[in-house]
């Protein structure tokens, strides 16, 4: 009887766990769901390319958490096939934003520094959200470890989009504002590429 209790509380132990995880990554999905959008938006509003790029981080995070979301019951090859689709979707977004980028460098206006620096606090207060609410499950698993490091690593993109909006302001410049834009764009476009990588492997073997 002892034991059947030992169970049956291990159990609701584990259920319970499952129910706050799954809690935490809807959490922060909507948040960098919304969060992509309006910096997606005011990215292009404010003719920032460093800010546009910067919303890639927040989809790129919102489809990981997502397809984790998705993925939790499926099979490894149903999981592949989800992470190509992910994979596709940044990968549109990210040439987009990138041809953006590199009309600007031949067309350059000075971007509104102003919504560069508003709206990129704001992201970077709601990462620092979202760093805090999976932090509690960070060791659970590879899967929470992965996704608790891009959020630290969004901080640093964060940093570096209010960085480039300083510079911005002070010398009246759109430089600071492309090179950040660009840099972010390469990695969210390697990023896609390796998540292809990785899936082609799984489904041929």
């Amino acid at each position: 009887m002892a034991m059947k209790d030992c169970c049956h509380n291990k159990e609701k132990d584990l259920e319970k766990h499952f129910k706050s995880q799954t809690n935490v990554l809807w959490t922060v999905f909507w948040i960098n769901l919304i969060m992509f959008f309006i910096e997606f938006i005011f990215g292009l509003r404010s003719r920032s390319s460093a800010l546009t790029a910067d919303s890639l981080d927040m989809l790129g995070d919102s489809l990981a958490y997502g397809s984790s979301l998705w993925a939790l019951k499926l099979g490894l090859r149903e999981k592949a096939r989800t992470a190509q689709f992910k994979a596709f979707l940044m990968l549109v977004f990210g040439l987009f934003v990138l041809g953006s980028t590199l009309y600007r460098v031949f067309f350059q206006s000075v971007p509104h520094f102003e919504s560069m620096g508003m709206i990129g606090a704001l992201a970077l207060v709601m990462n620092l959200i979202c760093l805090f609410l999976l932090t509690k499950h960070k060791n659970d698993d590879i899967n929470f470890s992965s996704v608790w490091l891009c959020s630290r690593n969004d901080i640093i993109a964060n940093l570096s989009l209010l960085g480039a909006a300083f510079l911005v302001f002070l010398f009246q410049n759109p430089l600071p504002d492309l090179v950040v834009g660009l840099g972010i764009t390469g990695l969210f476009l390697k990023s896609s590429f390796s998540i292809f990588s990785e899936a082609k492997v799984i489904l041929r073997s």
